[in-house]
């Protein structure tokens, strides 16, 4: 079993919008790494795949179906010109994490070696997942920096679990994970809703953190303008994104479709406004199931996602020489 940290994305290899390939970790040379980390901790035995798993090159074969040139090169109204904006950004997509069907855990060991010289190169990490237990090793890669974060979460359920059938780092359990890292200062949690995996014990649990829980029609309420007011000013922040967290009119390709989530501008709202507000270190974008998609409807919403935090990013002059 190979023991690199990441391998090509596809047979191609498709990258995201044809960004250049880079597997080679230890010398990074880039403003913008994307990085896909298929497997999340399986809750049963069997297979450490799930549908979510094929989300990483799913996500880049959308985006090369498309005119990738037009998406790069072309005006987006989204950002008020180019992508890149006419700068000399680096952008490159490093693969997948790999991994070894003998060892689960091995998977995320790579995963966490891998964002850690990401984030020791300065670049900014976009992780494409995998379920929602995958930015679990990412969020331990952010102890590099040596200083608190404030986590920012966008979901239907509140993922505070302990365990589910004696595994802890599954997808119901990020941010209970992510509330015992010590260089995690703030949470906020957006769009809770419905019925997920949440029992009594884990919302009180939540709230006796300090967790800011702003359910979804608490958010529809008070808009987005509030919600980025309430989180605090400066950063530097860390942005996971659980698909389900939208509402599913517009990314139908989940697992736990919930009415009444985040619509496009209330998502790109936040994307924009938390740039503005301090240096947003990375983002992940997990739980798309393909398998379940209507009309490509969520592949189109999530690299729209993904470009407006690559676009944004670049205007905040995150990567100024």
């Amino acid at each position: 079993m190979s023991k690199k940290l990441t391998e090509a994305p596809g047979t191609k290899p498709d990258t995201f919008l044809d960004f250049p390939f880079q597997p080679e970790l230890d010398n990074l040379d880039a403003d913008i790494a994307i990085l896909g980390i298929p497997f999340g901790m399986p809750y049963e035995s069997g297979s450490v795949a799930n549908d979510q798993s094929n989300a990483p090159d799913a996500l880049r074969q959308a985006s090369s179906k498309s005119d990738i040139a037009y998406t790069r090169n072309h005006f987006d109204w989204d950002l008020g010109g180019q992508l890149l904006d006419g700068r000399n950004i680096k952008v490159v997509d490093c693969g997948n994490v790999t991994a070894d069907k003998a060892d689960h855990k091995e998977h995320y060991r790579r995963a966490e070696q891998a964002a850690r010289k990401v984030f020791a190169a300065n670049s900014t990490l976009i992780t494409l997942g995998g379920d929602h237990g995958v930015p679990i090793p990412v969020l331990r890669a952010l102890e590099v920096f040596g200083k608190p974060i404030t986590l920012v979460h966008v979901d239907a359920h509140l993922d505070w679990r302990h365990e589910v059938n004696g595994e802890t780092e599954g997808y119901s359990s990020p941010i209970r994970r992510a509330a015992e890292m010590p260089w995690i200062k703030k949470i906020v949690q957006i769009g809770m809703r419905g019925i997920g995996s949440a029992r009594d014990a884990e919302v009180q649990d939540a709230i006796d953190y300090g967790a800011d829980i702003i359910d979804a029609y608490e958010m529809h309420n008070i808009g987005m303008a509030e919600v980025l007011r309430r989180i605090p000013d400066g950063g530097p922040y860390y942005l996971t994104i659980d698909a389900d967290g939208l509402d599913p009119t517009i990314m139908p390709a989940v697992m736990a479709q919930t009415p009444g989530g985040l619509d496009w501008l209330q998502i790109r709202q936040l994307v924009h406004g938390l740039i503005k507000k301090g240096r947003v270190l990375g983002m992940d974008l997990v739980e798309i199931a393909p398998i379940h998609d209507v009309g490509n409807i969520t592949m189109v919403y999530a690299e729209r996602l993904i470009c407006n935090f690559i676009g944004a990013a670049v205007r905040a002059g995150y990567y100024e020489r």
